[in-house]
């Protein structure tokens, strides 16, 4: 298996509801390093996975709307809590959207699978991994 990893950040503000989330509970920042990994079982005709540059551009689209903003006032997470695993559904989410409307060009078509590791701290981090199709 071929991977491809792209990497980017955001900084955002949220809270947490719930005895579970103790001091988090609060309005409270973060800043989420992300990374975004494709995989596929073979390398395309140009031999890469994906374009880096497409899918670095991608990934910042995708990330732009949390960037900067209390995440409390978005209406993008229907009501969740957005904890790290959350933001990673999201990100992964609209990745493969992009995907499948080819903005990541010709050379994604086959991407089999992608991994969002959202990096909390130096400790912590989560992630979603998923096959694109399916």
């Amino acid at each position: 298996m071929y991977a491809l990893e792209v990497r980017d950040h955001i900084m955002i503000a949220h809270s947490l509801p719930g005895e579970a989330f103790g001091p988090a509970q609060g309005v409270h920042g973060a800043t989420f390093v992300i990374d975004l990994t494709f995989f596929r079982a073979a390398l395309t005709e140009n031999d890469i996975v994906v374009d880096i540059g497409l899918a670095a551009d991608a990934l910042s689209r995708v990330i732009a709307p949390l960037n900067y903003k209390n995440l409390d006032d978005l209406d993008l997470f229907g009501g969740k809590r957005t904890t790290t695993e959350v933001l990673a559904y999201y990100i992964f989410g609209a990745m493969r959207d992009e995907i499948l409307a080819g903005r990541l060009g010709e050379d994604a078509k086959d991407i089999s699978s992608l991994r969002v590791t959202l990096n909390e701290s130096h400790v912590a981090r989560a992630w979603y991994e998923a096959p694109i199709h399916g």
